[in-house]
């Protein structure tokens, strides 16, 4: 790593010093597991473990290799999501339990997760400053590819107006899970079949359709992924993580994807 690398990874790691104690390390946990249930409850289970524990600091990356809808915790089936197209493109529809809008997983989506004690810095005490405080963080690292991505809306990153992530919070007493999606590959058309122009929608956006809105960054999942990590200061592996827990959170993922509008599209 150059001198400036270093430097520069140093005083990012500083400005998350909970008033003077001692940093804590976060773990790096690059995994993609075989299905999307899995993975969405994996979040979930890393989360709950924390909140148990009050363990080190998480960040995680995954990329499903094949598409399937996400529904914000709040998002209503009918109003986001072209049913019929998923229904023929047999692509699973599942709900999540963090806020946030619906969206589509897939190739060319990287992926990640941050799972944090709430104390570990001021601004993680309510949902808009940790949107802003996280993600000024991750615009500030993508500088290197895109300079003009810039936080956006409630909780989007986006390049001159164009989305390019998406995220959302999951908040418990004393853990939180921050996560959301990076596009470098996946195209708007994609995103257009199955998802339909949303109702709620960031002011920036204003009528755009998904093709005139959303965009991609042009950099590698690989070189993200490093640059981030730098960011949270993340070198150390997670060697073990919340098997335990998984069966649990899988079961809530499941039951969830209901959605309680008479369908089911888990699979």
């Amino acid at each position: 790593m150059e001198a400036g690398r270093i430097v520069s990874a140093v005083r990012l790691h500083e400005s998350i010093r909970p008033g003077g104690n001692a940093v804590r390390s976060f773990r790096l946990l690059d995994l993609t597991l075989p299905s999307p249930v899995e993975n969405l409850a994996l979040d979930e289970a890393l989360l709950d473990d924390l909140e148990e524990h009050d363990s080190d600091p998480i960040l995680r990356f995954w990329e499903s290799d094949r598409h399937f809808v996400v529904l914000g915790r709040a998002s209503i089936l009918t109003d986001d999501v072209d049913v019929a197209s998923c229904r023929q493109d047999n692509v699973p529809v599942l709900r999540r339990a963090s806020g946030g809008g619906t969206i589509l997983q897939g190739p060319g989506c990287l992926s990640y997760a941050l799972v944090f004690p709430i104390s570990l810095h001021p601004d993680l005490r309510d949902i808009r400053s940790t949107n802003r405080f996280i993600l000024q963080r991750i615009a500030k690292v993508l500088h290197r590819w895109q300079p003009a991505i810039a936080f956006q809306g409630i909780s989007d990153l986006a390049n001159e107006s164009l989305k390019i992530s998406g995220n959302a919070q999951q908040r418990k007493r004393k853990a939180l899970l921050f996560h959301g999606t990076i596009l470098y590959g996946m195209q708007a058309s994609s995103i257009a079949r199955y998802l339909k122009h949303p109702k709620r929608k960031p002011d920036y956006r204003g009528d755009r359709h998904h093709g005139a809105f959303l965009s991609t960054i042009d950099a590698s999942p690989h070189e993200m992924k490093q640059a981030i990590a730098d960011a949270w200061h993340a070198h150390v592996r997670l060697e073990t993580w919340s098997q335990t827990r998984m069966s649990c959170a899988m079961a809530n993922v499941v039951e969830r994807s209901h959605l309680h509008e008479g369908e089911q599209f888990t699979m």
